[in-house]
């Protein structure tokens, strides 16, 4: 699968389909998409606007989807797309924002860059998630940022089985457990102490939350890895959460799966962006940094 491609519109005189996609409720993602939209019309046709994340994008050709909002407005845009994913430029209109890294300032400078063509739209993994109880699959979803089981009230330690490609890995004594993507690894990974993988790694990040034994400490493996976890006694609010919503409650005997998708999330990559200057942006990473050196 490659890693990246090449954008060509602006350069042959075509105009690419553009779908903006913005969080609802919100007087900020309403005033910036006022001042934005003539100048994305200009040069590209915008076709839908959808401030309710109810847009079917398998009845159209979209070249570019552009999310105003914070991270969760992308996370949302994922799972909106489903299996059409169409390269996505984020403008931030939320607070902190990994993946929404633009500010509409920021947009407006490399929005001209941008429909000149030549941009790299980069793949990033995505992982499937299905809940099998019985030999069958009762919830399924497809994941940007992470799958983790949550073991809800009464507040007492879970038994989690690893399985890896068929093999049992641990057991687990932990609160929760934590599979993330590399784009998740800035999500709740981090918030439990997991490390932080570069976006475009095709690996994941298995992460106990708060577990019982300090030996147990967070594992980077391959994305093609099969994962499998099995809750010994699960408590009636145990439950299996995908990018931050609930996919489905535990049973005794269900098995989660967790394996690579055949999506992948396509990002935009535009001029003055890269992963560390967001980490130094996002995270407040300090140091003495030379904007001069290497870069910027």
């Amino acid at each position: 699968m490659p890693a990246s491609q090449v954008v060509h519109w602006g350069r042959d005189g075509h105009r690419p389909n553009v779908v903006i996609l913005g969080a609802p409720n919100r007087d900020r993602v309403r005033t910036e998409l006022q001042r934005l939209r003539p100048v994305i019309a200009e040069t590209a046709n915008i076709i839908a606007e959808d401030l309710d994340f109810t847009y079917d994008f398998n009845d159209q050709l979209v070249d570019l989807v552009i999310v105003l909002g914070g991270d969760g407005s992308i996370l949302q845009a994922a799972r909106q797309m489903g299996m059409s994913q169409s390269p996505v430029l984020g403008i931030n209109c939320g607070r902190l924002g990994f993946l929404a890294a633009l500010s509409p300032d920021d947009f407006l400078n490399v929005w001209p860059e941008v429909m000149r063509g030549g941009s790299e739209v980069i793949d990033h993994i995505m992982i499937n998630i299905s809940v099998l109880r019985s030999g069958e699959v009762v919830a399924e979803q497809l994941a940007l940022n992470e799958v983790a089981i949550l073991r809800g009230a009464p507040y007492r330690i879970l038994d989690i089985d690893l399985y890896a490609d068929g093999h049992l890995a641990t057991r687990y004594r932990c609160d929760g457990l934590i599979i993330a993507t590399p784009v998740g690894s800035t999500a709740h990974n981090l918030s439990a102490g997991g490390p932080i993988l570069r976006r475009n790694l095709q690996a994941i990040v298995i992460s106990p939350i708060s577990p019982h034994t300090l030996t147990y400490r967070p594992v980077v493996d391959s994305a093609e890895t099969v994962l499998e976890l099995t809750v010994t006694e699960p408590y009636d609010s145990t439950s299996v959460v995908v990018d931050g919503r609930i996919l489905s409650a535990l049973q005794a005997g269900d098995r989660l799966r967790v394996v690579r998708a055949d999506q992948t999330f396509k990002m935009l990559e535009v001029p003055g962006q890269n992963d560390y200057r967001t980490l130094r942006d996002k995270l407040g990473w300090g140091g003495s940094v030379n904007s001069k050196i290497g870069d910027d």
